[in-house]
């Protein structure tokens, strides 16, 4: 798969990054003569493997994030085939790459890093912001030693109030409201990961990890850790209450900037808020050509998305995830989920442990309700040569309380 030399101004260098749908290459810009690094993400892998919505909540987020201690997205070009992403050239690499020969910090590295850790996820979350991934290989180091945070793919903003639900991040860094399937605060979960980072930063081990994936979760939800003996007393108190296994009680991140140790050497970030808005068109229009391709490729896949009778959705439904597909590109769900919640529905016996028991509110009712399931379905709703619903509508009704 060829790569043009040159994207407008900016003159491609050699690639400094490689993942599977995208490459990052070192460039300059040929206007000012600066180094930046550009993402060069394949619409057709995007198209494939239905990441458009991930890619571009990632890519609107950064943009909208001016924090120094976050990477800064500065514009997004696209062109028939590629979406190419600007954004600050990082020459330090991960903090990972660091740790792998470094091992572990001494005091005054590790709680630099967590300090500007700490700012740039404060930053994030008072925008309503929420990471979800945090950990070595997302921040990078700059030219000074300076930490960035980047990779914003998991990231969800959350109002005020509201709950997360979907579990997400990588296994030794999550909450462990996260991995029990809970609904959870993101400011909480992020916090947790940031514990984590800086156990690791000052250890040089992870504090929960096992091969065994269950065992592993076992551990981060009792918070089963050892300190090493060299961890100091003031170190082991504020890890201690940022590992937390409960969330209500856990350390909050102004608490954290307040701690005896953290305040060591602390000297605030300075950053210019952004007070111009911030244009999203070059993001829109890099996604505009996107959906067209979507659209296109839609005719060569086992199509949903148009209306059908009930059983020929349900049937297309079936042989989508018989073969590991969406029901088409847009839909929400994957087919083989939709299909594998419907056959357990019909499977389970209801989860009322007494039928005298009546519930008291929604939740409770919603919980130990029968829910819809494909057969249902067939039976409840009315087939004819007539279209009657979407894939993805009847995809959205599959677990349904009734």
């Amino acid at each position: 798969m060829g790569y043009a030399s040159s994207i407008g101004k900016y003159k491609l260098g050699r690639t400094i990054g490689e993942g599977t749908f995208a490459k990052v290459k070192m460039t300059i810009n040929t206007d000012n003569g600066q180094y930046v690094a550009i993402k060069i993400i394949d619409k057709q892998m995007v198209i494939k493997n239905n990441l458009m919505y991930q890619v571009k909540r990632e890519i609107t987020t950064m943009k909208l994030l001016h924090h120094p201690n976050i990477v800064r997205i500065h514009e997004v070009i696209g062109t028939k085939t590629k979406i190419y992403i600007v954004m600050d050239y990082v020459s330090g690499g991960q903090l990972s790459d660091k740790m792998s020969y470094v091992k572990r910090l001494n005091d005054s590295e590790a709680r630099k890093y967590f300090q500007q850790l700490i700012e740039s996820v404060d930053y994030c979350h008072c925008r309503g912001v929420y990471h979800r991934d945090l950990k070595p290989e997302n921040l990078l180091l700059d030219a000074k030693g300076n930490l960035k945070v980047s990779d914003f793919g998991l990231s969800v903003f959350q109002k005020p109030g509201d709950l997360l639900s979907t579990a997400c991040g990588s296994p030794s860094y999550v909450a462990p409201e996260v991995i029990t399937n809970k609904a959870y605060e993101g400011a909480t979960a992020d916090v947790w990961s940031c514990g984590v980072i800086l156990f690791e930063l000052l250890a040089g081990y992870l504090p929960f990890d096992d091969r065994s994936l269950m065992n592993l979760y076992q551990k981060i939800s009792r918070a089963e850790y050892t300190f090493p003996e060299w961890v100091t007393e003031s170190q082991k108190k504020l890890i201690s209450r940022i590992l937390d296994p409960n969330p209500k009680t856990r350390i909050t991140i102004p608490e954290i900037i307040e701690d005896q140790w953290f305040q060591t050497n602390y000297e605030p970030a300075v950053h210019i808020e952004c007070n111009e808005n911030i244009n999203l068109d070059d993001v829109h229009a890099a996604f505009s050509s996107i959906m067209v391709m979507t659209k296109d490729n839609e005719k060569q896949k086992i199509m949903l998305g148009s209306k059908h009778t009930i059983n020929e959705t349900i049937e297309k439904i079936e042989a989508a995830a018989k073969y590991g597909q969406s029901c088409c590109c847009c839909c929400r769900r994957p087919s083989i989920e939709v299909v594998a919640t419907s056959r357990w529905e019909e499977s389970s016996p209801s989860l009322c442990p007494d039928d005298n028991i009546r519930p008291v509110n929604r939740l409770q009712r919603d919980r130990f309700a029968p829910r819809l399931t494909l057969t249902k379905l067939r039976r409840l709703l009315p087939d004819s040569d007539e279209p009657f619903l979407s894939g993805c509508d009847l995809c959205d009704l599959v677990g349904v309380p009734i």
